[in-house]
Order: structure tokens, then sequence, then C-alpha cells
């Protein structure tokens, strides 16, 4: 039912002035775009294509890698391959599973998503969020609706199905608009949609696409899902902060006083559900099994002689915790799950814990899917070298326009904004965009890590206002039980002023952390590339 109410609520709103004129021409070039699926496909099959043209043309460059590197050519000349060829048909056959199994986001994403569901399923997440939210003083409710909303990111639906109608309720019991509630939940999870005070299953997914496009410039270099964890942990503040003062300068006055007559359903028998003292002892029990974890991480590699520092070296940069920081996303989330779900009843038995992963996984088959196709895309414009040839190419560009400075990343994050408005899948995206944009900008000297998490600002700031959002029709359906002739164009407006003051006020903050302060994006992670 709720599927049928999405759809019609999309089909619905007719565009009136020039800014809903607009978002409906967004909308229908978005529509007009195939399946992400399908456009990987048409992709690949592009690259091959493209890579027969520019091959019989015989298209080079002159390589930029210094003279031994791994990989670089002896004459010093790359040219593009063409796969239009018996070899390259031949590579094409032979490569079709391993370039899939060898996709490097597609195990570390699983991996670390089997400890999501455990505490997903378990009620444990659910749980601290009504638990965070609900118990916030009626004076700091904004900013903990916005920051929960951020944090909710570390289980990818979760916000959207628990946090963003429940703030909605709690802004009415309060006495304020629903929808402004509704609108900082929003402006959170998907806003905010990169920040997080913990690392997540979007963290490995985006690193390892980083990594494999920087291995077009470099075969050795190495991209772990730590490297943006500095500067997503501090965005998770400014986030919150920007939000609640957007919400409460900005949205609720320019919504104003609600008049429950507009709602599409008796509002007084809604009910929000406190925790119960169940819900609240195994809540403690669950932090008290988390912090025992991390401090027994924690003596793997804080003290010199850990176990999980660098062999070599005894640095924490480059050692085995860092490289296999995926499990430690497993164990963190797995245990205190369990913990939790055992002390309300949930999990009884070690069949509970493998059906609560089984459920995860079965959530993953149209990314499983994605990867299949994005992956041959990806290995398509390794082999025919049209990434680093377009690297080198849009490096000198850049150089030749003077914008090889840090400037170059505001263009950057905004284009990568602009993109999202319809391609709004972050691993679609990042798969298409970085085998480009993290070559090009290594030959201009910037650390895939710092590209990385320029391109996270963008993709999420426009995740808002973007009716090609997977969920966007979701909350469109929550927001019409508010307002029940709610449209696109309302939505939009209302979420607007968000995504505008969140790319000032992130980009700023990108600024200053790394190019003002000097300070890392995340663990070990350089700002500038050094061949």
């Amino acid at each position: 039912m709720l599927a049928e109410d999405t759809k019609d609520n999309l089909d619905l709103p007719q565009s009136k002035g020039w800014f809903n004129r607009f978002l409906a021409t967004v909308e229908w070039l978005g529509n007009l775009l195939p399946h992400p699926i399908t456009l990987f496909a048409c992709f690949a099959l592009f690259i091959v294509l493209l890579s027969g043209v520019l091959g019989y043309f015989e298209v080079s460059v002159a390589d930029p890698r210094p003279v031994g590197a791994a990989g670089r050519e002896a004459d010093g000349i790359i040219e593009v391959i063409s796969l239009v060829s018996a070899e390259g048909l031949q590579r094409i056959v032979t490569g079709l599973v391993t370039n899939f199994t060898g996709f490097a986001p597609l195990g570390t994403v699983l991996v670390a998503l089997l400890g999501v569901s455990i505490a997903e399923h378990s009620g444990l997440l659910s749980a601290a969020m009504r638990g965070l939210v609900m118990n916030a003083s009626p004076r700091m409710v904004t900013v903990t609706v916005v920051f929960a909303g951020v944090v909710s990111n570390t289980a990818a639906e979760l916000g959207y199905v628990v946090l963003i109608p429940l703030a909605a309720m709690i802004f009415h019991s309060l006495g304020r608009h629903p929808l402004a509630g509704l609108a900082a939940a929003f402006a959170g999870v998907s806003g905010g949609y990169s920040a997080n005070l913990l690392l997540g299953t979007v963290d490995p997914l985006l690193s390892g696409i980083t990594e494999a496009a920087a291995h077009m410039i470099d075969p050795e270099y190495a991209v772990g899902p730590e490297v943006n964890w500095y500067f997503m942990f501090i965005s998770t503040f400014l986030i919150a902060i920007l939000g609640a003062w957007v919400t409460e300068k900005i949205v609720e006055p320019r919504l104003g006083q609600y008049d429950p007559s507009e709602a599409s359903v008796e509002l007084d028998k809604q009910q929000m559900e406190p925790l119960t003292s169940d819900e609240k002892r195994a809540l403690k029990g669950a932090g008290l099994a988390f912090a025992t974890v991390a401090a027994l991480l924690a003596l793997t590699v804080v003290p010199e002689w850990g176990i999980l520092r660098h062999p070599q070296t005894g640095e924490v940069a480059g050692s085995p915790f860092l490289k296999g920081i995926v499990a430690f996303i497993f164990i963190s989330f797995a245990i205190p799950g369990f913990v939790y779900g055992k002390l309300v009843g949930r999990m009884r038995s070690d069949r509970d814990v493998v059906n609560a992963m089984s459920k995860g996984m079965s959530t993953m088959g149209m990314y499983i899917v994605l990867v299949f196709f994005a992956a041959q895309f990806v290995a398509f414009f390794n082999w025919t070298n049209l990434g680093t040839v377009l690297a080198v190419k849009g490096a000198a560009t850049l150089q030749a326009l003077g914008l090889d400075g840090p400037e170059v990343f505001v263009l950057f994050i905004l284009m990568c904004g602009v993109v999202n408005l319809s391609l709004g899948s972050a691993s679609a995206q990042w798969a298409v965009t970085a085998p480009i944009f993290v070559p090009m900008l290594m030959l201009v000297g910037f650390a895939p890590e710092v590209i990385q998490a320029a391109y996270r600002i963008g993709d999420s700031v426009t995740n808002l206002i973007t009716p090609m959002m997977s969920y966007f029709g979701l909350i469109l359906a929550m927001a019409s039980r508010y307002k029940k002739d709610i449209g696109i164009g309302t939505l939009v407006a209302t979420m607007l002023p968000y995504s505008m003051i969140f790319f000032v006020g992130w980009t700023l903050l990108f600024y200053l952390w790394v190019f003002v302060l000097g300070m890392p994006v995340g663990p070990g992670a350089a700002t500038y590339y050094q061949p």
C-alpha cells in the first residue's frame, strides 16, 4: 500500500511557477535515465566501442609516472588499447568473473553489513535512536534530531524508516510543525549522508572504488575505509548545527503554525513508544559490550608493543589494524548487537544471529547485481587506458586554465552535486566519476583520500532535493500524512535551504580543515600526492 501511495504522490503534483517548472524538468530528465544497472551495462559497452575508435586513430599521451614506476611503459607513452579485437574479446570473456569477484568494495561492504545486520535486527540501533531523540530536552530536540539522523547512516535505511516519522511525531507532540521535524531528520539522514562518528558500510564501498581509480596512476596506492574518518567525524557536528539552524531560522518560520485539518490521518491517535525498562537495561549491556570491545582493540594498537601495529615500522599507519578495519567494524556492531538481542530476548541462540545476518544479506541483491556491471565498466576502463588518457589531458587542461590549486575542489564538489541530481546512488556515481577525476586530480597534485572526501560532500548535499533519490517517494508519502496536498515542489522547496547551507558550510569546513589547518582527512591520509 505504501508503495502505491508513494507512486500516486509522485504523479499528482503539477508544475506552477518557474521553480516548480524547473523541478519538473529535473524530474523529467532524471526519469529519462535508465536503471543504474542498465546504465553501467551501457557504459561498459560504450567503453569497448570507444576504445576501438580511439585505438584505430592511435590516440596516446605521455606517461606522467616517473621512470622506474610500476606499470610504466618503457617508451613513456600510454596508448588507448582497443577491445574491439580478438585479443580484446578474449580478455573480456576470461575476465568477466574475476572482474566481479575482485571488485574491491564487494567483499568489504558485505562483511561490514553482517555485523550491522545483527545490531539492526536485534533492535539495538532502533532503540538507541529512539532513546537519543525522545529523551532530548525541548531546547535541544532540533539539533538532536539532525544529529541522530547523521548517526543513523551507519545502518542505511534505519533513519528513513524509523527516525524521520518519529521526528515528525515528536515535533507535533511539542506543538511545533511536524513537517519541520520531518525536514530536520531528513536533512541529517540524507543531507549528512557521508558524515558519521563511526565507520559504516559506505566507507569501504567508496574507498574500494577510489583505490581502483588511483591504481591508474600508482598501482601500489592503498586507500583504506578509514581514510576520511577524521573529517567525517567533525562534519557530523557541523551538519547537526547547520541543520538545526536552518530548521529553526528558515524552515519552521516559513511553514508557520500547523493546522491539523491539513492532515490526512487522525494525528491524535499516533503513539510514540518510549523505551521499556528491558530495553534500557539491554542498551546499558550493549554499551558495556561496545566499551569492552573498544578497549581490547585499543590494546592492539595504542601501546608500542601492540600486536596489530606495523610489524616493521611499529607505526599505526599501514598497520594490520587499519588494513583489517572492516573486520573491526563487523565486531563492533555484532557483539553489542548480540548482547542487546540476548537481554531483550530477541536472540536466544546462534540461529537468531544467523537469521539476522541472512536478512541483512537478502537486502543486497540489487547491490550485487549493480556491482557485477560496475566492475566490468571499471575493468574495461583500466584495460583500455582510457582513464589515464582522460586524466592526463584533463590535468593539462586544468593547469592551462590555472585551476590546479585548492580552488578546483569548489568546482569538483559542485559538479558532484549536480550529477547527484540525476544519479542518486553514491556508489553508482562514484564508480562512474572516480576513474576520471581521481587520476586527474592526482596528476594535479592531490591525494586520493582528499579527492574522495570532497566527492562525499557533493554527493550528500543534493540528496535532499532530487526526486531521483531512492527514498524521496517514501519521504513524500510520510509528509502527506501531515499535509495531504503536498507535492514534489513543496518538499523540494522545503529542503532546498538545507542543501544550499550545507554546500557552503561543508565546503568551507573542507578548506579550513585541509588547506588552512593542514589536518589529515583520516588516519594516515595524505593531502598531496607524492609519486
